[in-house]
């Protein structure tokens, strides 16, 4: 660069003499002296920048290509070379506009404003492609994938940016940087209110990530923004849900630390998928099982131990106690709906898309106005969710099949043609009578 000044400047004299020589003085030399060094610097830079931008940074960018890693690989596709190859012929440019403009000085200090605005606001878009370029890298390792890298790097994009404006304004006015930060300190309340909710996203990204709240690709629920699906990405400002409709809700980052949501990681690394279904059975169809109801249920594989273990057990019970078996009330017995939420039970024990290792229940829950629930509580072992819909159809298709077995009935409202029936039924008799 100080080899470039000395040779404008000897540049500069000697056009001085040869227009002094050819009989031209004064101020017209002056002003064709300074537009031939502005020629002479066009030409200079055209071929600094064609060195810079066409052989030696294309050479780089084709090194990058060959490498083995991938993050020379991002800044190129960031276009972080091309912003790097702008700036090295301004600082050129640059360093000449005093030997360019030495006869006409009142023109320096804007030119070097220009100029020196232009190289920052360049400098300031080769750190954001640096930074972006590290954003896209880091994702795509799998350590980062769940950190807020996003956040982070927008973060920094900012502030680089607001330290650009500071300097290029600090350049216009000629006042220094702490000047001008001690200024904007008055105005501090005006700063925190328009930059709010990018204050507020970065610290809640950093505040999920620390704590684990939410990663990238779990299953989260949100109903106050109507979002339910998986998480696609998360940002500064916004964390972006893709829902199961294929929609996308868009929620502030802040909100996953001020309101509440539903995480579904938990169940994802469980392994498992919870089935937690009801079949409700008329009340008035449980009855003690008898010793024909007993014998029927008898052949069915899954409960021939369990009944002959119980009846055992009822019997001695019985026995010990001189229980008078006259009248069913008396002393313990089967009961069709106890046999058959062991039949449940058994047949969800035995089924090889449930995952054992984790609850698996029929339990009856409290009556109610719709009969007495028997619910299935236990885990699929097929998360997927069309899989495991089929896995839990599979179970109440079987369970609403063999129910009549145990001579229960199913709970249902009562329909338009269930009570047409009963009129219709009430009038024939009344016809008939």
């Amino acid at each position: 660069m100080n080899e470039a000044v000395d040779f404008s400047e000897r540049t500069g004299a000697f056009m001085l003499r040869f227009l002094h020589d050819a009989g031209i003085e004064g101020s017209s030399a002056l002003y064709i002296k300074t537009l031939l060094l502005i020629l002479l610097t066009v030409v200079v830079v055209l071929v600094v920048d064609f060195v810079v931008n066409r052989i030696l940074l294309s050479a780089v960018e084709r090194l990058t290509v060959r490498s083995k890693t991938t993050f020379d690989d991002e800044l190129v596709q960031q276009n972080a070379t091309k912003f790097l190859g702008h700036i090295i012929p301004a600082l050129l440019i640059d360093a000449l506009i005093p030997v360019v403009f030495a006869d006409f000085e009142f023109l320096i200090g804007p030119a070097k404003i220009v100029l020196e605005s232009y190289i920052y606001i360049f400098l300031a878009q080769f750190i954001q492609a640096v930074l972006r370029g590290t954003r896209n890298y880091l994702l795509k390792q799998e350590q980062f994938k769940d950190k807020p890298i996003q956040s982070i790097i927008q973060l920094f994009i900012i502030i680089t940016w607001l330290v650009v404006i500071i300097v290029i304004f600090s350049t216009i006015s000629g006042k220094p940087v702490t000047g001008l930060l001690t200024g904007l300190g008055a105005l501090s309340a005006v700063i925190l209110l328009v930059f709010k909710d990018s204050i507020l996203g970065f610290v809640g990204s950093i505040q999920l990530a620390y704590n684990d709240m939410v990663r990238v690709g779990d299953w989260v629920s949100m109903p106050k923004f109507g979002a339910d699906g998986d998480v696609i990405s998360i940002n500064l400002n916004t964390v972006k849900v893709q829902n199961w409709d294929r929609t996308i809700t868009t929620i502030p980052t802040y909100a996953f630390i001020s309101d509440s949501f539903k995480n579904w990681r938990g169940m994802s690394e469980s392994g498992g998928r919870r089935i937690k279904r009801s079949v409700r059975i008329k009340v008035n169809s449980v009855k003690f099982c008898d010793e024909k109801l007993l014998n029927k249920l008898k052949k069915l594989h899954l409960l021939k131990d369990y009944i002959e273990l119980r009846h055992k057990e009822i019997e001695e019970y019985n026995k010990k106690h001189n229980i008078d078996k006259n009248s069913l009330v008396n002393g313990r017995h089967i009961t069709n709906l106890g046999l058959f939420r062991a039949y449940v039970q058994n047949y969800i024990d035995y089924n090889p898309k449930i995952k054992h290792d984790m609850t698996a229940m029929a339990r009856q829950l409290e009556p109610d106005e719709k009969g007495i629930p028997l619910e299935i509580y236990c885990f699929s072992a097929i998360q997927e969710w069309v899989g495991f819909e089929g896995v839990m159809a599979d179970i109440f298709d079987h369970i609403f099949a063999s129910v009549h077995e145990f001579e229960l009935e199913i709970f249902e409202q009562p329909t338009g043609s269930d009570v047409h029936e009963l009129l219709s039924a009430g009038s024939m008799h009344d016809f008939q009578k």
